[in-house]
């Protein structure tokens, strides 16, 4: 499964052999937000690099539908319930500042946006309640929004909220801009540069980065969820996994976007490609690790754009993952409370192309000795939490759940036939929990234990990963880390594999 957006040719970044001992920020992440963070640092004369695990854009930024809008489904009537007016209106203040400064970077530097109308819709009679809740806390937010009786679309659609001037993009070039840019300034980034641990010094932030020791007075973890377990972040926010398909569709179909408030998701957009507009669909999320047959979710988003869209062939099937937070607004800020040597953003809710660059303005601001107006929306340690509590028991309940359920199930299948093609499955040999799986022909084992927090991953039939269903963690069928907060990889099937000192 790859994106639109990554079926394309690799970004130049630098070589990591030329990857110094010390710089003054060392941003984690080659993301949107990563990227955005170091660009201003750079800009304002910090000497700084990006390490990213794998390539630019590999994760969520690679994987988003390239949506850049300020009606966000049901996000801002999710936030209306649990927070005040003044809070809801700092949260589209700063996702309006995101939106403005990535539109005016992308105009000056020659990458293409599309203007679009964004809708929140009805799919069914009781979905209406929601899409005006939807409606209301826009108006209270101070958004310009619309509502629309039975919108003149193909699918099923009763009701919506309407926001015009609303974007659309594809992030690789934005990326590849950005990279581009950093390095014009000074400053470098580096692929295939895994951080596995950090220590605070007297002398700054001593990341390990493969053989490496690299030293930094400031971290920015922009790696979707923090990759080091201080804070309990991953306790705080809840991974979700969800699809995206591009299809040719012969004849005409909306270009506007939208995106249904009830079950089961669905987003739409239009996407400019070298063979003409395609149609983006995308949807069908579940908690990571959860889902027990992920390539149905799949299937189920083809049908239905072929059901609304006759003769749609699809070009590209992928998916993103996500993370909310307990509360619903972002963590951006200190890892740990008063300590601004380590700084995460986290937690956009699939909104991370306004979210993660007002994330970036809020970092880097911090790091420069300033601030944002509405920054203290987005703290990383707030009393508002308190209102999370239920969805944090919620959460917690559940992976204590899967924690329990994963060892005694692994306990009771012993290893039998080996996998079919294209599945993977957990079994018992000896007192260890294997992961069994056979891909393109080859049969692999490896350890079952997630090395975040043991517990036993899950096979994602739709990507053929390894999937852990208590923090989010991934991990390709040989073993080694896709995603989430761990930083190695599933062991070898004859031993445990090992906690990665954080």
């Amino acid at each position: 499964m790859t994106s639109l957006w990554l079926d394309r040719s690799p970004i130049s970044t630098d070589p990591i052999s030329g990857m110094a001992t010390n710089y003054e920020v060392v941003v984690v992440g080659a993301g949107l937000t990563g990227l955005t963070t170091a660009l201003l640092l750079a800009r304002g004369g910090r000497r700084v690099a990006v390490v990213e695990a794998r390539e630019v854009g590999a994760c969520a930024t690679g994987n988003t539908t390239g949506k850049v809008a300020l009606l966000q489904g049901t996000r801002l009537s999710t936030i209306a319930k649990r927070h005040s007016t003044k809070k809801l209106r700092k949260y589209v203040e700063a996702n309006r500042e995101g939106q403005q400064w990535l539109l005016r970077y992308c105009a000056e530097n020659g990458v293409a946006t599309q203007v679009a109308v964004e809708h929140t819709y009805a799919q069914t009679p009781d979905g209406i309640p929601t899409v005006r809740a939807e409606m209301d806390a826009a108006v209270t937010a101070g958004l310009d929004a619309e509502w629309v009786e039975n919108p003149d679309v193909p699918f099923p659609a009763l009701a919506a909220v309407r926001l015009a001037e609303q974007a659309q993009l594809d992030p690789l070039p934005v990326l590849e801009s950005m990279t581009a840019d950093i390095r014009r300034h000074g400053g470098e980034v580096f692929e295939n540069a895994r951080v596995t641990g950090a220590r605070e010094r007297s002398a700054g932030v001593h990341l390990t980065i493969g053989d490496r020791i690299v030293t930094a007075d400031n971290v920015v973890l922009a790696t979707g969820t923090p990759i080091l377990d201080r804070g309990g972040f991953f306790a705080r926010l809840e991974p979700q996994r969800s699809y995206a398909a591009a299809f040719d569709v012969p004849g005409d179909f909306p270009r506007d976007m939208f995106l249904s408030a009830d079950q089961p998701s669905r987003s739409l957009r239009f996407a400019p490609s070298d063979r003409g507009d395609l149609l983006l669909v995308g949807g069908n999320g579940h908690p990571v690790g959860r889902e027990r047959n992920a390539h149905d979710l799949v299937v189920d988003l083809i049908d239905w754009t072929r059901t609304y869209f006759p003769g749609a062939q699809p070009t590209h099937t992928w998916s993103a993952q996500d993370y909310s937070a307990i509360d619903e607004l972002p963590y951006v800020g200190p890892l740990l409370p008063g300590d601004n040597r380590i700084l995460v953003a986290s937690g956009f809710s699939k909104w991370g192309m306004t979210n993660g660059v007002a994330a970036a303005l809020a970092l880097s601001a911090r790091i420069f000795g300033g601030g944002m107006p509405w920054a203290d929306v987005f703290e990383t340690w707030r009393t508002s939490e308190v209102v999370g509590l239920p969805k944090a028991a919620r959460m917690n309940s559940l992976v204590a759940a899967y924690l329990t359920g994963g060892w005694v199930t692994s306990a009771l299948h012993s290893a039998g036939e080996l996998p079919a093609e294209g599945e993977g499955t957990v079994v018992r040999k000896g007192v260890k929990p294997v992961a069994r799986s056979t891909v393109d022909g080859v049969t692999t084992e490896v350890s079952a234990i997630c090395p975040h927090l043991y517990g036993i991953v899950a096979w994602n039939s739709a990507e053929k990963s390894w999937d852990c269903p208590l923090h989010g963690s991934r991990f390709a069928a040989n073993g080694t880390v896709l995603e989430g907060p761990t930083t190695a990889g599933l062991g070898p099937s004859h031993e445990r594999a090992a906690h990665v000192d954080h």
